[in-house]
């Protein structure tokens, strides 16, 4: 289901709470709201729908990839880059890593490590943020 996104910077900057098998639905309105956003939007987190669990989802070779309980678990090649958002107004700057490698739960909740490069592993450093309560 196609949810709202939320804007208000209180509850945006609070950390995500860990997601469980019981956070699925999640994930699939988090799915159907970027896919209403796609032309403004990359990705989303969880925080963005007004749940705070630690959930992210983005478009990768045109699919939508979902991260349960996503974190950063090497980095590397830092750059400055400019960032919008679509629960914020404007461009903003921001730290990130041209390579990271991921850890992360698939929604059956299998286990994952993976690295990505370049402007994926920019979405997901930005949706991390998100669930981490960082506002760029």
């Amino acid at each position: 289901m196609v949810k709202p996104i939320i804007k208000d910077v209180i509850f945006l900057s609070q950390k995500a709470m860990p997601a469980t098998q019981d956070d699925t639905q999640t994930a699939r309105d988090l799915i159907d709201t970027l896919e209403a956003h796609i032309d403004e939007c990359v990705g989303m987190a969880a925080n963005m729908i007004g749940v705070n669990k630690n959930i992210i989802v983005f478009k990768s070779q045109g699919e939508c990839v979902v991260m349960m309980n996503p974190r950063i678990i090497k980095c590397s090649g830092e750059y400055e880059a400019k960032e919008g958002c679509l629960s914020l107004s404007g461009v903003r700057p921001a730290k990130r890593y041209k390579s990271i490698k991921v850890s992360y739960y698939t929604t059956d909740f299998r286990e994952r490590v993976k690295n990505f490069t370049d402007f994926t592993a920019q979405i997901i450093q930005h949706e991390i943020d998100h669930c981490n309560g960082i506002i760029i």
